[in-house]
């Protein structure tokens, strides 16, 4: 069960909200209407969330005392009774289908003479407290909750009307997944024999169970810029609104016209396919660093706000991200089609996903639109040599990165930096020097589990191709990595190793190296004397090197010397061309 004092928000004192813990009841109640943005996300619970939500009410069945939050709600309030959901649709919507299924079960029992004038009122008094009620004036039946632009027509035409839809197949995605919802909801009240002919059970578990002791910590914002950020703040998870949706209902916001809004739902469309829902904060925020310097990710939305306001604005940034949006996916996929007349730049492109080297991408943003390909595919190079000196071996503070790669960007893209060698210049500053990359490459380690061992891979193989002038592809090559001092040492090694430095050399980069795997097992944890003969038969030149230099010892005097000789050749592999 959540604590609402777990969900504290310590707001900015500019930012004006107000919060409660009201419960479902007094969520809806006194004539409240809540909207879902028209082009905010889809329906999207599925099994899983249903069947948390239904163990809680179950709990909450059997025990009147317990109480269960269901979490934040954030909207924004239009009027004192009309608000819209910022974060919590998908709560809300399922609460209301919930609702209907008790409502659709108490007809059904009215419907079959079962306490008929009963059940009819227990029916038309809770679709009137948590569906929708008549006006006094107009006599017009108004719903509670208003859905998106692709979900609320089933919503209002076949489940406020408790209709059955006749080709559910048919219908949007999000639309059949209501309907499982009802009917997964409708199984699971038929499962429970004391609902089966009993309308007040039944009005009992909506009216007080569900609706008296499932809470929320409702937060109430009074502008889209205050609702932003307590979403950030709120770092809210799984399918609930995402800060694509607030970046995108913002937008949609700015344009009135509709055949402008047909457009850009279009052209979204196209975008989120390309870039994926999840990705198009960072993604706006490399393109806008092409410009500015600082784009902080809990300030885009403001810049964004800052920025566009009228719908020429909207469509000039759809322009400009349409046209990086295909690269900015390429550079995260080896094989993307942009490489397919650029092959060299697939192994450069794997190699950046190793090394998590995104914040290069403004950078390569400008260099993509001003360099000629061969050129481009030299900053890319140089992206990932930088990323290794500065940020795998050294492991320097990346703060430091995004104003230079912004500088080295903005230079390329106005015409000062004509050159890679002319953005090299600019770069130099995070270039890190080969005496202190050589020095730091002496003291790395890397953990051989989970990406650890991607990495440890390719360092491996890229030496190993260096030195035997063979390709050793890191992804395809059947080797196995080989701790000469090993990661589970038997007793035997106490007399070369004291048990006290046993950790400090497992995962030394000196002390790892290539084996074929049937070698591998052979070698197992025994003494450097028993692994030689493996070693010097192996294909890969590192590793017969151990066998032709090696005593029959190996200790932390060895792991140091191979680690000096490893960090030479690192300096001299992962080097810029534009370094002379």
């Amino acid at each position: 069960m959540n604590d609402p004092s777990e969900a504290g928000y310590r707001a900015d004192r500019a930012i004006q909200l107000k919060t409660a813990t009201p419960d479902f009841l007094e969520f809806v109640g006194n004539g409240k209407r809540y909207a879902v943005p028209p082009y905010q996300r889809d329906y999207s619970w599925d099994e899983e969330h249903w069947d948390d939500l239904w163990n809680d009410i179950l709990v909450l069945r059997e025990n009147s005392a317990s109480r269960h939050y269901m979490g934040a709600i954030v909207v924004q309030a239009r009027t004192d009774r009309e608000f819209l959901v910022i974060d919590g649709q998908q709560r809300l919507a399922t609460l209301s289908i919930l609702s209907l299924v008790i409502i659709a079960k108490l007809r059904q029992l009215a419907e079959s003479n079962i306490d008929k004038e009963g059940n009819l009122q227990r029916s038309a008094g809770l679709r009137g407290r948590f569906i929708g009620e008549k006006d006094p004036a107009s006599l017009i039946e108004s719903s509670k909750l208003t859905l998106n632009s692709t979900d609320d027509p089933f919503y209002q035409d076949y489940l406020v009307q408790l209709k059955t839809p006749r080709n559910p197949r048919g219908m949007p995605k999000s639309n059949r997944q209501m309907w499982k919802c009802f009917e997964w909801f409708s199984k699971r009240i038929d499962s429970l024999d004391e609902y089966k002919h009993n309308g007040e059970q039944l009005a009992y578990l909506l009216n007080e169970v569900i609706a008296r002791r499932l809470l929320f910590i409702l937060i109430t914002v009074d502008d889209d810029l205050n609702a932003y950020t307590v979403f950030e703040t709120l770092n809210a998870r799984g399918l609930e609104l995402s800060a694509t949706d607030l970046l995108k209902n913002y937008l949609f916001s700015r344009t009135r016209v509709a055949a402008d809004l047909e457009a850009l739902q279009r052209r979204w469309l196209r975008l989120i396919q390309i870039v994926s829902q999840e990705a198009i904060p960072d993604f706006l925020r490399y393109h806008l660093l092409c410009e500015q310097q600082k784009v902080r990710s809990n300030r885009l939305f403001k810049l964004v706000r800052d920025r566009v306001i009228t719908p020429e604005h909207v469509f000039e940034l759809m322009d400009a991200l349409e046209g990086r949006c295909e690269l900015y996916a390429a550079l995260s996929d080896p094989a993307h089609e942009y490489w397919i007349e650029l092959p060299s730049a697939k192994p450069l492109i794997r190699e950046r996903i190793l090394l998590r080297s995104q914040q290069t991408m403004p950078m390569l943003f400008a260099a993509w639109e001003k360099f000629e390909p061969d050129d481009f595919i030299r900053m890319l190079k140089l992206a990932n040599i930088l990323t290794f000196r500065f940020t795998t071996i050294s492991n320097l503070n990346t703060n430091a990165l995004e104003p230079v790669y912004h500088k080295t960007a903005k230079a390329i893209l106005d015409g000062s930096a004509a050159t890679p060698g002319d953005a090299f210049r600019i770069l130099k500053g995070i270039y890190v020097e080969d005496r202190i990359f050589r020095q730091n490459f002496e003291n790395f380690e890397v953990r051989t589990s989970g990406p650890g061992k991607k990495l440890a891979r390719y360092i491996l193989c890229r030496i190993e191709s260096d030195m035997s002038g063979t390709d050793v592809d890191p992804e395809t090559d059947s080797s196995s990595i080989e701790h000469i001092f090993p990661e589970n040492p038997a007793e035997i090694w106490m007399s070369m190793v004291p048990e006290q430095e046993w950790s400090k050399l497992i995962y030394r980069i000196g002390n790892l190296t290539l084996l074929e795997p049937r070698a591998n097992r052979s070698a197992g944890n025994g003494l450097i004397s028993e692994k030689l003969e493996a070693f010097a038969g192996s294909r890969y030149a590192m590793t017969r090197k151990i066998a032709d230099e090696c005593p029959q010892e190996w200790n932390a005097a060895q792991v140091e010397r191979r680690q000096a000789w490893l960090a030479a050749r690192a300096q001299h592999l992962w080097r810029s061309d534009f370094d002379q």
